[in-house]
């Protein structure tokens, strides 16, 4: 959410001296023009002729929050309001940095207060609702988020903040079952779910097969399973399925409340929990359920106002889920249309264009991304891999590193780096990158690749054992195509 800035004049001790004065007009004036680098050494300049002042002190913070410097913004933020703990500007400002900073938990105090200050500020609340959700307190999020949308019904980013979180309460839920029990007849209800979303319906006849396997009786997934039949050409077996689920008992709400409440339709209360032990598979499940529909009743309603950036990349999103990265690509062109410049999603453009391998497409796009941000660690290794892949290695290096220096933890950076060193031949430097990046081999190709690097390096005996797990990993993948191969027959009703 925007923050509406205003620059305070300086209190006490300003007319002591003309030359102040006719500075911080002049700071005033860049900042009006959005020089606000320039005005940075002007606002220290007077704060050291006149300590303490907590215009100066205020203004300084601004520029330096507005020129992306948040952190030596905040402790100046933190100044100030020890001396004005309720000032709006300084409340707002210094959670805004703090959320820049990825620090969704530290900024939840001054936001909450600003939204207690001015509980109908949308700024406050749409920053805090934010933080919230940033924070993992989905449930929190989603009352600030209901709030904001009542506050302006009309606003996108309200409605796309409200169906993202009550998006990532789902995934919540949907973890935490899966680490709660493996195996359960309900994570397999909602694996179904996904793979229905995905477009993969052989499998997710499957999964539903599975749950009602166990539980015949689930409310819901006879019509999914229906709607299964339907799309891979058996409409008379969806109907089967139809009629069974018509022909449910209704569910005993003394013993399944979550599940009596979602089927009545009231998700709010489906969703919620009980606050004492560890939930219960089964209200995991329907938290996930409730969650999801909440979800999609909130992005409906983002649909049906103007075209907006929050539409554009819920449009976006969805197609990069479903491995359509060039349409993905158009999508995040259009919200670039309605925010020229934002890097936020000229960075998500680059990427779409890179899945998509476009990579001249997305080199240009990314290009753009480092000029205000060099060490952008996923634009340097976007470039970086890019270049890998239109068979440049050289031009590769340079970016890997500079991601690397970064983010160490890069992984990606650090498969792609090993792999251009040993394309340049550059075995013995190759070894360790890849060596490190070794986690993320899914089909034994970095497996392959540190094979050949140890036996360029003279390392035949470390050689041999990489090539011994690539053919462990090639093996695996075989089992696993055949065991998928087993999930492609739909059958009929039971």
């Amino acid at each position: 959410m925007p923050v509406a800035f205003c620059f305070f004049a300086l209190t006490c001790g300003i007319a002591s001296g003309e030359d102040a004065a006719l500075k911080s007009q002049r700071a005033k004036a860049i900042m009006a023009a959005g020089r606000y680098e320039e005005a940075i050494p002007l606002y220290k300049e007077l704060l050291s002729e006149l300590p303490g002042n907590p215009g100066i002190q205020l203004n300084l913070a601004l520029a330096e929050h507005m020129a992306g410097h948040e952190k030596e913004a905040i402790p100046v933020f933190e100044s100030v309001l020890k001396t004005q703990p309720h000032l709006m500007p300084a409340l707002l400002s210094l959670g805004a940095a703090q959320l820049a900073l990825n620090q969704p938990r530290q900024a939840l105090a001054p936001l909450r207060k600003a939204v207690a200050a001015e509980p109908d500020n949308p700024d406050a609340r749409g920053m805090l609702a934010d933080a919230l959700s940033g924070a993992g307190e989905f449930d929190q999020a989603a009352e600030q988020y209901r709030r904001l949308t009542e506050l302006a019904s009309n606003d996108p980013r309200a409605w796309y903040g409200l169906g993202m979180t009550y998006q990532a309460m789902a995934t919540d839920a949907f973890d935490r079952l899966r680490k709660l029990t493996a195996d359960s007849p309900f994570l397999a209800a909602l694996i179904a779910d996904t793979r229905v979303q995905r477009h993969q319906y052989r499998s997710a006849y499957f999964f539903y097969t599975q749950a009602l396997r166990d539980l015949p009786e689930l409310h819901g997934v006879h019509a999914a399973l229906a709607e299964v039949y339907r799309k891979t050409g058996h409409p008379d077996w969806g109907a089967a399925e139809d009629a069974k689920e018509r022909a449910l008992a209704p569910p005993d709400c003394k013993l399944h409340s979550a599940e009596c409440r979602f089927v009545a339709g009231h998700d709010l209360q489906a969703i919620t929990l009980t606050p004492a032990g560890v939930p219960s598979a089964e209200a995991l499940f329907w938290r996930a359920k409730a969650a999801n529909e909440l979800s999609l009743q909130a992005l409906v309603r983002l649909g049906q106002l103007p075209p907006s950036v929050e539409y554009h990349r819920l449009r976006a999103g969805i197609a990069r889920d479903q491995n359509h990265h060039l349409e993905s690509a158009n999508e995040w062109r259009a919200a670039l249309a309605l925010a020229p410049g934002n890097p936020a999603l000229q960075q998500e453009l680059a990427i779409s264009l890179f899945l998509a391998a476009d990579y001249r497409a997305a080199l240009t796009e990314a290009e753009k991304v480092l000029a205000l941000d060099r060490k952008s660690p996923q634009m340097n290794f976007t470039v970086g891999d890019s270049w890998l892949r239109l068979e440049e290695p050289e031009k590769a290096v340079p970016y890997l590193r500079t991601a690397l220096l970064s983010d160490p933890k890069l992984l990606a950076a650090e498969a792609s780096l090993g792999l251009a060193l040993s394309r340049l031949g550059k075995f013995a430097e190759a070894v360790p990158h890849l060596e490190k990046s070794i986690s993320l081999d899914d089909d034994g190709s970095l497996h392959y690749q540190l094979a050949r690097a140890f036996q360029a390096a003279g390392n035949a005996a470390l050689a041999q054992t990489a090539m011994a797990q690539y053919q462990e990993l090639l093996k695996k993948n075989q089992e696993q195509k055949e065991e998928a191969a087993k999930e492609t027959t739909v059958a009929p009703p039971q």
